[in-house]
């Protein structure tokens, strides 16, 4: 469904991701892992349209997006859950999901869907007049899917969903990730705890100084030696 071809990516004459290449499947959850400054942000940043490789490809559903602005990637169907969530503080909560529409013009199926996001998300309907910024750290994180998810994604691109949040968020977080993902949404889940998303991914890959070093399923990565040395164990 989503594909980079031998992608690369430079600011000031440094290599940010040299030479990656992957796939995100129909269906699953695909982990993309690594340690601070690996490359993984450069990479989900490319994907939509937030910069351009200097050289490679995009694919998505076999056709190249890598020329694609940001708002014709979530035109296309993929939709970014941001580092940090970056959600709007002083707008509502109502007025942050109206935003996460703003590629689309049939208001009465946003109005619907706005009323489905609050099925999934209950704490937002009852919060829904109160400003974003008001929420705790895992609220936001709910707001920043929920807003994703009124794009009517095919792909949901997620930057590093467990930053920040305690241990209670961080399992609802992942659990509210599974639940997409079985309505059959594909998540690229851009993660640097790799415990934490190689116990709900299909399948990973693994990123060190701009490359991809490891690539696998996740039942495999989590018995890799370099995998449980590197990071399993820590």
């Amino acid at each position: 469904m989503l594909e980079l071809r031998n992608v690369s990516k430079r600011f000031t004459g440094i290599l940010a991701v040299d030479n990656v290449s992957f796939q995100a499947h129909a269906g699953e959850i695909t982990g993309y892992l690594g340690p601070n400054g690996s490359g993984k942000s450069t990479t989900m940043k490319t994907i939509m349209g937030m910069v351009h490789p200097f050289r490679g490809e995009v694919l998505f559903e076999g056709r190249a997006i890598h020329h694609f602005s940001p708002a014709e990637v979530v035109r296309a169907g993929i939709s970014p859950v941001l580092e940090s969530r970056r959600i709007f503080p002083e707008l509502t909560i109502y007025e942050n999901l109206l935003m996460g529409a703003y590629t689309r013009s049939d208001g009465e199926e946003i109005q619907k869907d706005i009323e489905k996001t609050y099925e999934l998300f209950p704490v937002l309907h009852e919060r829904r007049r109160q400003q974003g910024g008001t929420l705790s750290g895992g609220e936001q994180q709910m707001l920043a899917m929920a807003r994703a998810l009124m794009a009517r994604p095919k792909v949901m691109v997620m930057d590093e969903p467990s930053m920040g949040l305690s241990p209670v968020f961080v399992e609802k977080s992942f659990e509210l990730i599974q639940g997409l993902n079985r309505r059959g949404i594909a998540i690229l889940l851009v993660e640097q705890n790799a415990n934490l998303a190689l116990a709900i991914a299909h399948r990973g890959y693994v990123l060190q100084n701009g490359h991809i070093v490891i690539k696998d399923t996740a039942q495999n990565l989590v018995n890799h030696p370099l995998m449980r040395k590197a990071y399993l164990e820590l």
